[in-house]
């Protein structure tokens, strides 16, 4: 019998209630109020609650340190994880070989979607770390057949050598950090026209569907090409850029079940319109999380062979959205912006009050004299960009290069003034 898609994810999602109810203090209770067993998805969608991360980091403080959505016995769980901890404390996430070999498979399929060949040489730029990510994705590469090098507590100095002198095929890294190691290796006197990179795995921040974003990073690794991925510790990997459509990310549907909700509420939102993401991972039963709010803000689309898509990747978080005289500016709108500017370095926001208003001012670094022809270019150019996107006059000031901080993980470029 042909099963849809939504066939299919009913009864996967059904077999993992199931368990839930009998071997899950955390999820049993939640189940239980919400009158289990749903009979649908769309029951599902109607009774179950959210799961939000404050509850999930109470559970922890609650019944210390592994918390209560265990579902295995807790000797079966072999793999530590933690949330980054920028918005809240971390989370701690543990998997069983079950979980993270669901995992891994997510991560595969992202590799087959970037059509990277076996055997390709793959550099993981990285200092790994307690974040799932970096590890799912380098086990996941030996397990495709990829030939991985990890960066691990290497200098920039020491990975650029080691991309050029393997003649990586492939990296991966943030996108911040992808232009950094470009900026770096210019700064060596590397001629980057030696590197063999031809395919850029961004993740662990917005930025690699932005099309300002890419081009930026295209250029600093010429010949390159970028594709993003989109994935938390709480849920694993979720999408996916493919080979060939540019500025959107293909969600692995049969892997997990998928909402875009009104921010903040529960009304599920049209094509094409803005919604927070609402996920239920389908595999990772062992850590199982129902209706997880992510906060990050989506554009969903459907094509014509029905496949979901994240036009523009993710846009932003819910909780990083600031309102500048009355007009809601997200940061991943700001990225592209300064990323169409050519000879922009490093950012650096600052958000001030004024009264019950809020402003932001930009702070660029730029090569060579701060105040010459060349910074006033930059300066009047982004300036015009901001007033193209946000109808907004964002009063920019350029800093000496490399005078802003550098980031390896998720750059962190908005202060409080």
């Amino acid at each position: 019998m042909d099963f849809s898609l939504k066939d299919r994810q009913w009864q996967k999602l059904r077999r993992i209630l199931e368990r839930l109810a009998r071997s899950n203090h955390f999820q049993k209770e939640r189940l239980q109020r919400a009158g289990f067993p749903p009979t649908s998805l769309e029951d599902f969608s109607a009774r179950v609650p959210f799961t939000r991360k404050s509850e999930l980091v109470e559970d922890q403080l609650i019944h210390p340190p592994m918390g209560s959505n265990l579902t295995a016995e807790a000797g079966a769980y072999t793999r530590f994880s933690q949330t980054s901890g920028t918005t809240a404390r971390p989370i701690q996430v543990w998997d069983t070989a079950a979980s993270w070999e669901w995992l891994l498979e997510n991560w595969q399929e992202g590799f087959r979607l970037a059509a990277l060949e076996k055997g390709m040489l793959t550099y993981f730029a990285f200092s790994f770390g307690p974040f799932l990510g970096f590890w799912t994705a380098f086990e996941a590469g030996v397990r495709y057949g990829l030939r991985c090098i990890p960066g691990g507590g290497s200098s920039t100095q020491a990975r650029v050598r080691a991309i050029i002198e393997h003649g990586a095929e492939v990296l991966c890294c943030t996108p911040t950090y992808a232009l950094h190691l470009a900026d770096v290796a210019k700064s060596e006197g590397v001629q980057m026209s030696a590197s063999r990179v031809r395919k850029i795995l961004v993740a662990g921040e917005p930025g690699g569907s932005l099309p300002g974003v890419r081009a930026r990073l295209e250029e600093a690794w010429p010949g390159a090409k970028v594709y993003d991925h989109y994935g938390m510790t709480e849920v694993g990997p979720v999408a996916f850029a493919k080979e060939g459509m540019d500025g959107a990310l293909r969600v692995l549907e049969e892997r997990y079940y998928v909402e875009v909700l009104t921010p903040g509420g529960d009304e599920p939102v049209p094509e094409w319109h803005i919604g927070e993401l609402v996920l239920t991972p389908l595999g990772r039963e062992d850590w199982p999380l129902l209706r997880y709010r992510t906060g990050d803000i989506v554009r969903a689309r459907r094509d014509s062979d029905g496949a979901l898509w994240f036009e523009g990747g993710v846009l932003g978080r819910t909780d990083d959205m600031v309102i500048i005289r009355g007009v809601n500016v997200y940061p991943g709108a700001v990225e592209h912006a300064v990323r169409t500017v050519h000879g922009i370095g490093e950012y650096r926001v600052t958000v001030s009050s004024r009264g019950s208003m809020s402003e932001c001012s930009v702070e660029i670094e730029v090569e060579g004299d701060a105040q010459g022809d060349s910074a006033a270019r930059m300066v009047s150019d982004l300036e015009a960009a901001f007033e193209k996107a946000f109808s907004l006059r964002i009063p920019v000031k350029p800093v000496p290069l490399r005078s802003l901080p550098r980031f390896e993980l998720k750059a962190r470029r908005w202060v409080r003034g």
